[in-house]
């Protein structure tokens, strides 16, 4: 509880590898120790994490962390009631709190990605040891007499610090502090139970392997940029797809002609760590239920949601079957439109569509209904000029300059370090790392994480913030750049907005930087708005092999109508997804121990989408699980709040461009973190009460 939770991943598991010396970089990179001394010069401390390189290194740093800390609780503890201050008691345990907590995102990153299966192993069981101290620290009922002392005075605080006050006895309250002792301790060992299964669940995940051998025959339609990708193409000529890494899944499941194809990848996709994670499963939601029932929560819905914008699981399900509804008869007339696109493409009228089929049709579709060819874009889409355009926006925008640095440290060939500045006053604001292409070992989605957060030393120094960006799109291949489609355009402009969040909060106290979990996603959600838009794309995209050649506006136009003509199943698919979530934490404890989780889920699918082959078993492999336990629910609900914000830009004199738009949501969105409640923030930003209008637009469902 009490290691904030801006410390932990904004994702489902932590980023990580082991870091290693990089060799010379090129001559135009800047040195890293010219920023170092500037921010010396400002009172302010640049650095990157001192990451522990050997197994016998990962156990001395969690030791050293965890002496650390119990050394300044103590401390803490000992103090003079009477002389206790705000600084001596609420920063104090503020700023312990952070040291332990970053620690662990350290330790964390190493769990990860480090290619030594000795170092993650260690990692793992050190990572351990502070989760089960952060868990230990919620019970110390030594820190909470300290603390609720000196709120009892009745201090007289400024706005932000009176909120991390109410915010740090809440979370004690939540742990069971006010339960009698026997029971704080049984609640107490659940959550270290629990914590460990979390672990194995998110382990079983991260080793799952689902190798799949096809004959050329068999990979028609697959795109050559696929084919030719390294690693894809075996010796004996067939090619290889690895069902648990995301764009073969997709690179398969949207081209491959052969259903056959389709229906393996399908499978093997969602039987991914069945057998081992099913079991462990079925008990975090139980020992979920139980810990919530104990705490005195109807159920853990009702306890994980009490911190958020939606404050009950009742107000969840009511928002996603409310979606639900709505969108029933835009999901049905656009189900009957694949369903007919398949039965013409087969000659048989009468056909139904399966799982496998809606990515394989939903490409033709766009490809035959839209002229859309998915593919056929990703020219225009070279890594390094998508990468190199959305700098130069988001620069412009929010008043920014990006420096690439020589890192001091970094994790494998081709990771990157910039420093970021002020564009206007060229006050230095923080640092992010970027890994962007997939490795054996790596985490296999896109996220950001932060490795530290800015905070105030204990002597008077600002700590800048340092965001990672961690992604895996196609690598380069022999002849041809690094090609993106244009959703990983989107998910680049998405996942960069956290990273943008991480370093442009200015909040004073780590507790007040991490805005509810039902909000997070929002601002990075509404710059996906931005790549779809004709102006923003033509200054990046181009035809790598003919920089004149841009997307034409009637292509735009097209994707525009083609992503509007799938809107209503993708998003039921994201509130079947919500739904399996909610479902599963929303049981009262004693059907939570009996609960069969794959049928609870597959009831969802053919309720919310599709009817799924019963052998599968996609929760076995849902990582969101671990990380956004009854809280997926936030992708849309955020989702909603996005639109409405990117609609302030559209309706701006310069767009996308806005420059005093763009300052208007660094002040009132991303600066002001936790420090007041985000509806106030969104709607400073907006000048007026939220709105729906926008995402029904955008869905295509016009306002009645």
């Amino acid at each position: 509880m009490k290691i904030p939770s801006t410390l932990r991943p904004l994702a489902v598991l932590l980023l990580g590898a082991g870091i290693v010396p990089l060799p010379a970089r090129a001559a135009d990179i800047a040195a890293y120790a010219t920023f170092q001394a500037k921010a010396g010069q400002a009172n302010q401390v640049l650095r990157v994490p001192d990451y522990p390189l050997t197994p016998e290194a990962i156990v001395s740093y969690t030791d050293a962390a965890l002496k650390t800390a119990n050394d300044a609780l103590a401390a803490l503890v000992a103090q003079d009631p009477a002389k206790a201050t705000f600084a001596s008691t609420f920063a104090a345990y503020d700023d312990i709190t952070y040291v332990a907590g970053i620690s662990g995102n350290h330790i964390g990153t190493l769990a990860e990605t480090h290619p030594d299966k000795a170092m993650r192993d260690m990692a793992r069981e050190q990572g351990n040891r502070i989760d089960a101290w952060g868990i230990g620290l919620d019970y110390r009922e030594d820190i909470f007499k300290v603390l609720q002392a000196y709120a009892d005075t009745k201090p007289k605080l400024d706005a932000e610090q009176q909120r991390l006050v109410e915010f740090t006895l809440r979370e004690y309250r939540r742990a069971g502090l006010a339960l009698p002792l026997a029971e704080r301790k049984r609640v107490e060992e659940l959550r270290k139970v629990l914590t460990e299964l979390c672990q194995q669940y998110d382990i079983n995940i991260n080793e799952a392997r689902a190798p799949l051998d096809f004959t050329a025959e068999e990979m028609k339609g697959v795109a050559a940029t696929f084919l030719e990708s390294p690693g894809v193409k075996q010796a004996d000529g067939t090619y290889r797809v690895m069902a648990n890494i995301t764009w073969h899944l997709q690179a398969v499941s949207s081209h491959a002609d052969n259903p056959e194809v389709r229906r393996r990848v399908y499978l093997a996709r969602n039987t991914l760590a069945r057998d081992k994670n099913i079991p462990v499963l079925a008990k975090i939601v139980a020992l979920r239920a139980e810990i919530a029932q104990r705490l005195g929560y109807a159920t853990w819905a009702d306890y994980k949601t009490e911190v958020k914008m939606a404050k009950t699981g009742a107000a969840v399900l009511k928002f996603e079957n409310d979606l639900v509804e709505g969108l029933e008869p835009k999901f049905a007339e656009e189900t009957e439109a694949l369903r007919l696109m398949k039965a013409a493409h087969l000659g048989q009228p009468d056909v139904q569509l399966d799982p496998w089929d809606t990515g394989y049709y939903t490409d033709r579709l766009k490809k035959e209904k839209y002229s859309v060819d998915t593919e056929a874009l990703r020219v225009y889409f070279p890594y390094e000029s998508v990468l190199n355009g959305m700098f130069a926006i988001y620069q412009k925008i929010f008043g920014l300059k990006f420096t690439e640095v020589e890192p001091p440290y970094t994790w494998a060939p081709g990771v990157k370090l910039f420093v970021v500045e002020d564009s206007a006053t060229k006050e230095l604001l923080g640092q992010f790392y970027l890994d962007m292409f997939p490795r054996e070992g790596k985490y296999n989605h896109f996220a950001n994480f932060p490795q530290q957060q800015g905070h105030v030393l204990a002597d008077g120094k600002f700590e800048l913030p340092l965001a990672a960006l961690i992604c895996n799109f196609p690598p380069p291949s022999a002849d041809k750049p690094s090609l993106l489609k244009h959703g990983d355009v989107e998910t680049l402009f998405h996942e960069f907005g956290h990273v943008m969040h991480n370093v442009l909060s200015r909040a004073h106290y780590v507790g007040m930087l991490s805005v509810p979990r039902d909000f997070v996603e929002a601002p990075s959600q509404m710059l996906e708005s931005w790549v779809w838009d004709k102006d923003v794309l033509d200054t990046f995209a181009a035809d790598y092999r003919d920089p004149s050649k841009k997307i034409p506006a009637e292509t735009i136009a097209a994707m525009i109508r083609a992503r509007q003509a799938t809107a209503g199943r993708f998003n039921r698919g994201q509130l079947a997804l919500g739904l399996v979530d909610m479902t599963f934490h929303t049981l009262p404890v004693d059907e939570a121990w009996k609960a069969d989780v794959v049928k609870l889920s597959n009831d969802v699918f053919a309720r919310v989408t599709m009817v799924r082959d019963p052998n599968t078993a996609f929760v076995a492999y849902f990582g969101h699980l671990t990380g956004y336990d009854a809280g997926y629910y936030g992708y849309l609900w955020s989702n909603v709040m996005a639109f409405d914000m990117a609609s302030i830009f559209k309706k701006a004199p310069n767009g996308f461009f806005d420059v005093e738009t763009g300052r208007r949501l660094r002040q009132e969105i991303y600066g002001p973190g936790n420090t007041r409640d985000v509806g106030e923030s969104v709607e400073k930003f907006l000048g007026r009460p939220r709105s729906q209008d926008a995402f029904l637009e955008y869905v295509g469902i016009k306002k009645q």
